[in-house]
């Protein structure tokens, strides 16, 4: 903006004087942290050997390791716009933790973080298709490697994969976006993969706004569960709600051998085998509301086969029927009996929650949009060149954001563990990564000093940091 602060005095408080001073300050002391996990995980270094950049390198500024740190650090850091690097482009601390220099490098005279344009451009590298799913397959690594060194470096037994999606509004012409009438908004309604058991988000599709729930879902369950079993579990399991169990989906997965449980649909089918079970006991109704449960075997016409089906019968507080709902599970009752089939669905309440803290806290700004280039350095270009995959780089954006959650995840668990207490991704990022501090410089040395209100938290959260056990799979 290239404005300067004049000194001014507030007149609440004469004595008080406000100015601006060319000193080393920050807002954004976190990335820091959030760059030492990216470090000690490798998955930097993993996604660049595996990526492919077209560019001339010697006409490189911003190496390709250090746009996927400014993306990532960003949405961390809930900068959700290109434009704002701009604005934080001699931020120290970003400035620092972005860049693949050590030292006093990153901080040297023109240097600084990668320009709006630089970084649309890398959006746009990001979403041709190799490079997308090195970037997809990010997420679950990223993941994998969380949970292996909180683990001693040892994978999980058995996961659940909850699969759900996600209605995220839009504004503009965003290619694929369209009006969805259930949620009255214009979105995209892309798919999520997350496990309820510790918090990870594993995939991210984006898909049309006017798409069903269940829309791709089995080729995104077996891609996913392929994936999770060869860096997360040993056994992985599906857990969705009443939009996703249709014929071909269930199939699917039978075939597969991947058990499942989901919410049904009620259909009149179903309820005539309810309604015998539809009637209160005798006796006087108790103060607390009741609950019974009734295995079923149901085979809806699409269906290949018969099915598990449990029938859940519940009371209401000052409701004088009865209410039900179906669970169907391929899970045999020698295995899981109704109570602990019901006790596990309920759990999706958790994956529900990670979902909104991926949309609330770190708010993926889907705006791109199809626009050949009309100029190139300020000079109009000789030969017409094409548009970008918008809807790709849209779908970049969104995995970049989850990519962002893992981090912050990652951080967020060792917070949990040292301090004994729950944290929201919110409550990380106000308390302990966006703080004030000041980069103090000495001979070729550098202090961080942050202030007294986030210090004791980055005490207890740095050694937890170091004592996860890091490894390759």
């Amino acid at each position: 903006m290239g404005e300067t602060l004049q000194p001014v005095t507030p007149g609440f408080n004469r004595s008080l004087r406000i100015e601006s001073r060319a000193d080393r300050l920050t807002g954004d002391p976190g990335v820091v942290v959030l760059r030492e996990i990216l470090e000690r995980s490798g998955i930097v270094g993993w996604m660049t050997s595996r990526m492919r950049d077209p560019r001339r390198q010697e006409d490189v500024t911003h190496d390709l390791a250090s746009l996927i740190r400014t993306c990532v650090l960003l949405a961390a850091q809930g900068w959700r716009d290109h434009d704002d690097a701009d604005a934080l482009r001699h931020d120290p601390a970003f400035r620092l933790a972005a860049s693949s220099a050590a030292g006093l490098t990153p901080l040297a005279d023109g240097g600084g973080l990668a320009s709006q344009p630089t970084l649309s451009r890398f959006t746009a590298l990001m979403a041709e298709p190799g490079n997308l799913q090195v970037l997809r397959e990010a997420v679950l690594e990223m993941a994998g490697r969380g949970i292996r060194a909180e683990r001693g470096g040892k994978r999980a037994r058995r996961i659940t994969l909850d699969v759900d999606s996600a209605p995220i509004e839009v504004h503009g012409h965003q290619p694929k976006a369209e009006w969805n009438g259930h949620y009255a908004a214009r979105i995209y309604h892309p798919l999520i993969t997350s496990i309820a058991e510790t918090g990870d988000m594993l995939d991210a599709r984006l898909r049309a706004g006017n798409v069903g729930t269940a829309d791709g879902a089995l080729d995104v369950i077996l891609d996913v569960v392929d994936r999770a079993q060869t860096s997360l579990c040993e056994v992985a399991m599906v857990r969705i709600d009443a939009g996703f169990p249709s014929a071909t989906l269930l199939a699917g997965l039978d075939a597969r051998g991947i058990d499942y449980v989901s919410r049904l649909r009620a259909n009149p089918v179903l309820d005539r085998m309810a309604e015998p079970y539809m009637k209160r006991p005798p006796g006087r109704r108790p103060l607390e509301p009741r609950m019974w449960l009734y295995e079923l075997r149901y085979q809806a016409e699409s269906w290949d086969r018969r099915r598990r089906v449990i029938l859940v019968v519940k009371e209401r507080a000052e409701d004088l029927l009865l209410d039900r709902f179906f669970l169907v599970t391929s899970r045999h009752w020698t295995r899981q009996t109704r109570h602990e089939v019901l006790a596990h669905y309920r759990e999706r309440g958790k994956a529900e929650g990670h979902m909104g803290e991926l949309k609330d806290v770190l708010a993926p700004a889907l705006s791109s949009t199809n626009r050949a280039k009309s100029h190139w350095r300020g000079k109009t270009p000789k030969a017409a060149t094409p548009a970008i995959d918008a809807f790709a780089c849209n779908e970049a954006r969104l995995l970049i954001a989850c990519l962002a959650y893992e981090v912050m995840h990652i951080a967020r668990r060792a917070m949990a563990k040292a301090t004994g207490t729950g944290w929201s991704l919110r409550r990380l990022r106000e308390r302990v990564l966006r703080a004030g501090a000041r980069l103090v410089i000495s001979g070729r040395r550098m202090v961080l000093a942050l202030s007294s209100a986030a210090a004791p938290f980055w005490s207890v959260l740095w050694p937890r940091l170091l004592a996860l056990h890091w490894a390759d799979p």
